[in-house]
């Protein structure tokens, strides 16, 4: 199969391929590898909300509630896993394009590429799309018996919140991410134009102290934000933003430093070792915590279980960025068409994957299968099904400019 040298698409979520201009040409050509992970955390968080559906684990609309002991232990550990890093690995990916867009384009024009790219999706998914399609699914499914107009401008906002809504809470905060990165290269304008450094990749001391402080912050904002706990006007879970403001700045860092490409491979296999570690102790510090009778100590408060739960999750998220990275670089560093098809596609089934698993599954509700396997099916439809509704999506006018 023919590859490609360089990424077409070589953007997170929101972040186009003229982010990467400033980036020195010998690190151009292997991007690639970041564009596919792109694609594997989009495909992740397809998998993570089925999940929750069949195993129960997790807030969502609607459940199957089929599960046994096994699938919502499975589901547990799946979906604490996935929620330990893929998020906070898709800010640090993203944030390592957003300087190289500003060197390229000034103030003005990027902040105007962030409206376009994020702020358009934002609002109209946050204030047309899911108002609709919530109030189709209470309708048919709910039993909801409100005129769509009282239930958009006296319900939606007041129970949903004012805008990002489901998984486009992410794309607003990179909105306000990128907006904060545009001031405050405003206040220190002689850095605009400088090119990205080679330095020294940090030792394991140094990152591991950068864990430890990012678990302290994350047990401290717990004790007023416990895990799961959603400040409603933003759609924000606040438990979680210690881990993404960090990544988002050590992304910023990275591409400055040409740390992505300087990471030592024995850096990438020590924490991959790591983080196969703590995934494997997941299960019996879960018991010993007590978690499968009540899991609210491992969610926030003075608590040992929040402690070791905001630990857990900081060392499991660094060791999971720093494994994928290594590993995608090794492995993956190459694209055929699929991959390059899928990496333009990766932002717009980001976008919609919430109504469309949702209505898939209530679709598929009176098969009756064991919730595993079911699962394991609804996945083979729900991700292609996702994607290929994003290329439609596409071939609309003026879409591919801003998706």
């Amino acid at each position: 199969m023919k590859t490609q040298t360089i990424s077409p698409t070589l953007q997170a979520p929101g972040i186009t391929s003229e982010a990467v201009a400033g980036v020195q040409p010998k690190a151009a050509s292997r991007l690639l590898f970041i564009d596919n992970i792109r694609v594997f955390l989009t495909v992740l968080v397809i998998l993570h909300h089925l999940v929750v559906i069949y195993a129960g684990t997790g807030g969502w609309f609607w459940k199957e509630g089929r599960q046994d002991v096994i699938t919502e232990s499975l589901g547990a550990w799946f979906t604490a896993v996935n929620h330990s890093y893929f998020m906070g690995l898709f800010l640090l990916v993203a944030a390592y394009f957003v300087p190289g867009s500003y060197d390229r384009k000034g103030a003005a024009r990027f902040f105007k590429d962030r409206l376009v790219r994020l702020g358009i999706p934002l609002v109209v998914y946050s204030w047309l799309l899911r108002p609709l399609w919530i109030y189709v699914y209470l309708v048919k499914y709910q039993g909801l018996r409100l005129p769509l107009q009282s239930w958009y401008f006296q319900q939606y906002f007041r129970v949903y919140g004012w805008i990002g809504g489901g998984p486009l809470w992410f794309i607003e905060a990179l909105l306000i991410f990128s907006a904060l990165y545009a001031f405050w290269r405003l206040l220190i304008p002689a850095r605009q134009n400088k090119p990205a450094l080679e330095t020294r990749f940090p030792g394991d001391g140094a990152i591991a102290l950068f864990v430890l402080f990012v678990a302290l912050a994350s047990f401290m904002v717990r004790f007023w934000f416990p895990s799961d706990t959603v400040f409603e006007p933003l759609n924000f879970q606040l438990a979680d933003f210690p881990q993404y403001i960090a990544l988002f700045i050590v992304g910023l860092v990275a591409y400055r430093r040409n740390w992505f490409h300087l990471m030592p491979e024995s850096v990438g296999r020590r924490w991959l070792g790591v983080a196969v570690f703590l995934i494997l102790i997941f299960p019996p510090v879960a018991i010993l915590g007590g978690a499968t009778e009540n899991d609210l100590p491992f969610k926030g408060g003075w608590h040992w279980q929040a402690f070791i739960g905001a630990l857990w999750q900081s060392f499991l998220c660094v060791s999971m960025c720093l494994s994928l990275i290594y590993l995608f670089r090794r492995r993956f560093n190459r694209q055929g068409w699929l991959a390059a098809s899928l990496s333009r596609k990766a932002y717009t089934a980001y976008l919609i994957h919430e109504p469309v698993i949702t209505f898939l599954a209530l679709l598929a509700v009176n098969i009756n299968l064991y919730p595993l396997l079911k699962f394991t099916l609804m996945a083979l439809v729900a991700t292609p099904l996702c994607f290929g509704l994003s290329s439609l999506i596409r071939r609309l006018p003026y879409a591919e400019q801003v998706l």
